[in-house]
């Protein structure tokens, strides 16, 4: 098939999906940015606030294997604009809260939509670029979780400073409002509805194992939960999810209230983070290409135990913080999309979403399980060191984990030839 566009639309469908992950990821990284100031507005304990994320993450848990397949049902450009509505809405009633239980529920709501702000984009995504250039196309996506985080870390203090902190909810509501439209224009399924070739096809020696031809066997989605690499990776995916979320939830009120910094130099640390983010996923991410998804997630969870190592040892030197923060933010932000490319890697495009979507348990069990541990723990002794220390424990199994995934002359072993010929 010819591409008749001069721009190739497989970069429409980048940057539209850019500003979804830049919303969505503003509003979910946002949160621990914003949780020591909702514990003075809204008087509530540390507990409380990991309640309130605990809820987003769990209606998210619950619903994206749903909306995982809704997409290989129906395709990303109906599910994706209709779960940003839902976030749209949410995320402005947040604004509104004056109670733990409204909190709760408001941000229930947020969750919900957030099912199609992963999964559905990152499955459009992959499709509309050619294997070999998955690695570099979703790491251009998920940058926006980094600027998203940075943005918001560096007007934060001037809105509570000049309005209140619920300002941040209505404009990244409104935002989530506009990119329904956005979706609705620009958003296409596939190439093939294009009458496209993925982009960097050609570049290509051989079809890719994801070149799928003739339908798939209904029972496919089930026949995933029987390949063992979707068990390892899944819970590699968790042990990591854990590490992470463990610190970088907490990591401004560590930073405040245990090492004692002033607000500003503790809500830097976040736009330290997520200046590492837009580096890592620019970089560590396009490298995955060409050193092997498995072999690139091995070196990503080897610098990220060292780095809350260092963290636990760091203890009050704000400098040595800084840079451990800095290097955790790379490896933070190329983390999602390389766990993420595995799914195109190991299985056929046709159940991509689906795949994504039943990793999601993994990765929404171990943030839930690290923000009420690292809640509880930092409520009855005063101090995060024992919750991080649990974090560096989670983050080297998961290195354990992904060193378990066979490989076969180099590459990652697929598994869509089981999958196709397996009987139901």
């Amino acid at each position: 098939m010819a591409n008749r566009h001069y721009i190739h639309w497989a970069w429409v469908i980048l940057g539209t999906c850019f500003m979804n992950i830049f919303i969505n990821y503003s509003i979910q990284l946002g949160y621990g940015l914003v949780l020591p100031q909702m514990i003075v507005d809204l008087d509530f304990t540390r507990t409380a606030a990991a309640t309130v994320f605990n809820a987003y993450l769990l209606s998210y848990i619950i619903l994206t294997p749903l909306t995982g397949m809704l997409t290989d049902r129906f395709g990303p450009r109906l599910v994706i604009p209709i779960c940003a509505f839902i976030l749209g809405v949410g995320t402005i009633l947040m604004g509104t809260v004056r109670s733990l239980w409204t909190a709760i529920l408001c941000f229930t709501i947020v969750g919900i939509g957030s099912t199609g702000m992963w999964a559905p984009v990152v499955t459009v995504v992959q499709r509309w670029f050619s294997p070999k250039r998955r690695g570099l196309a979703l790491g251009i996506l998920s940058s926006g979780c980094g600027i998203g985080f940075a943005t918001l870390a560096f007007a934060f203090p001037w809105l509570v400073s000049n309005y209140t902190l619920r300002y941040s909810w209505y404009g990244l509501g409104t935002g989530a409002l506009v990119m329904v439209v956005l979706n609705a224009l620009f958003l296409r399924d596939d190439p093939d509805s294009l009458g496209l070739d993925p982009w960097g096809q050609e570049l290509q020696e051989s079809p890719s194992h994801d070149m799928h031809h003739g339908p798939l066997d209904p029972a496919s989605p089930l026949l995933v939960l029987r390949q063992r690499p979707f068990w390892i990776i899944g819970l590699s995916y968790f042990c990591i999810c854990y590490s992470l979320y463990g610190i970088t939830t907490f990591m401004v009120d560590y930073a405040r209230f245990q090492v004692g910094l002033p607000l500003q130099k503790a809500s830097f640390l976040a736009t330290v983070h997520g200046l590492g983010q837009v580096i890592g996923v620019l970089t560590i991410t396009p490298l995955s290409d060409y050193l092997g998804r498995k072999n690139a997630i091995m070196v990503s969870n080897l610098f990220i135990t060292m780095c809350l190592g260092g963290i636990l040892l760091s203890g009050a030197s704000w400098v040595v913080l800084l840079v451990l923060v800095s290097i955790l933010a790379a490896f933070y932000g190329a983390t999602f999309p390389m766990y993420g490319a595995c799914a195109g890697d190991y299985f056929p495009k046709e159940i991509m979403a689906t795949v994504l979507g039943a990793w999601t348990p993994f990765y929404g069990i171990g943030a839930i399980s690290a923000h009420w541990i690292t809640g509880l723990l930092r409520d009855s002794m005063g101090n995060y060191t024992s919750a991080f220390l649990i974090n560096l424990i989670m983050a080297g199994l998961s290195l354990v984990l992904i060193y378990a995934v066979k490989t076969s002359r180099g590459n990652e072993v697929t598994v869509t030839r089981e999958i196709e010929h397996a009987e139901p």
